[in-house]
């Protein structure tokens, strides 16, 4: 008797590839640009021979090269604007930590452009049994298309902060994947504040059984600004978990933030424990929030699968609730605020990144959230 196996079915396929003409330029009526102003990002979808390339400080554990010698990596390109910069980038910049090294201190990578419009290629790698903080500071006073590809070795522990902040005029097109190991785990954070039109790709994919990731995600607009994250988890390895936490505040006539959350769970991958949740704050009457979770199970042998998502204006009973205990009203919306986004920036491992998150978040709210990080922040949430 012959037992025949249905192959996995993939309702949302992918393209990856490194050549750009195996994609489309878009139009904005695909899935994956609808919500973008695709008539602003033409010019990242061919080939611009004046662009610069992203370049850092070699230091310590970074270190530029030529693309040509960039390592190899299994990792191709899902749209066109990264296929264009995977191809039009003449340098890499590469951040290596060595099997079972421990490093305590944040590993910090500032990104600077050579022109106007640039090109990135962004590798880090992490050992074996390895521990390691990468901060990414994204150089957000021009324009710029790239991708960083990450490895988690067996075993090692990797957590990545990648903030963009500077003036609302730049534009930033970013894919970032992470592929984990066995048993490994990953936690990378982003956060978003400065740009007019910003695009963050963040996905997830596993070598082999045990390993955990966590996405987590900050982000702040302001008048005119529009930020995309778009995640997509691949769980293609059994008893393996995600967890993605985004949380975005919004002011300001014409902001726009778009949230899109895909977690696909394969047939093979069983005994998976995933969740997706974000909350949106609306600060004022003009901003927009699009957040769209999509869960996709090939498998019902599980260990837990859900997603959540919910958007507000800003809570007046909590601010009462504070005042009426005698804190004044500048304090008050200074511990909403910093409740918010909390739990997103607990998870920052170094105190001072944590700090200088928390006060250039307050000082696009025109606030001074200075007050002590002691537990206040568990106020609000």
């Amino acid at each position: 008797m012959t037992v025949l196996e249905a192959p996995p079915l993939d309702h949302s396929p992918r393209v990856a590839s490194a050549d750009v003409e195996a994609f489309a330029v878009p139009t904005g009526r695909e899935e994956e640009w609808r919500f973008a102003p695709t008539d602003e990002l033409v010019r990242f979808m061919t080939h611009d021979p004046e662009a610069g390339t992203l370049t850092a400080l070699s230091v310590g554990h970074v270190s530029v090269v030529d693309m040509a010698d960039a390592p190899a990596t299994k990792w191709l390109p899902t749209d066109r604007p990264s296929a264009v910069a995977r191809a039009g980038a003449r340098s890499a910049v590469i951040v290596r930590i060595a099997d079972d090294e421990i490093v305590d201190e944040p590993i910090v990578v500032e990104l600077r452009g050579t022109a106007a419009m640039n090109y990135g290629y962004v590798d880090v790698t992490i050992g074996r049994h390895a521990r390691a903080t990468v901060v990414i500071v994204h150089d957000a006073s021009v324009d710029v298309s790239g991708s960083i590809v990450t490895h988690v070795g067996e075993g090692a522990n990797l957590t990545m902060l990648s903030i963009i902040d500077g003036p609302p005029d730049a534009v930033h097109l970013w894919q970032w994947h992470a592929r984990i190991g066995r048993d490994a785990t990953f936690v990378g954070s982003v956060v978003t504040i400065g740009g007019r039109i910003v695009r963050i790709l963040p996905s997830v994919s596993y070598d082999a059984p045990g390993g955990s990731a966590d996405l987590l995600g900050a982000f702040l607009a302001d008048a005119g600004q529009y930020l995309e994250h778009r995640i997509f988890i691949d769980h293609d390895q059994p008893h393996c978990s995600s967890n993605v936490i985004y949380k975005g505040a919004l002011s300001g006539a014409g902001s726009h933030t778009v949230w899109i959350g895909d977690v696909l769970v394969r047939r093979g991958a069983t005994g998976i424990d995933t969740y997706e949740m974000n909350r949106n704050l609306l600060l004022d009457d003009g901003p927009r929030a699009d957040s769209v979770p999509n869960l996709e199970l090939e498998t019902g042998d599980i260990v837990s699968a859900g997603h959540a998502s919910a958007t507000g204006k800003f809570d007046d009973e909590q601010l009462f609730y504070l005042q009426a205990r005698g804190i004044p009203e500048r304090i008050a919306r200074q511990l909403v605020v910093r409740g918010f986004f909390a739990d997103i920036l607990a998870r920052i491992p170094s105190v001072e990144w944590r700090h200088l998150v928390l006060g250039r978040i307050g000082q696009r709210l025109g606030m001074d959230l200075d007050v002590p990080d002691d537990g206040a922040s568990e106020v609000a949430s």
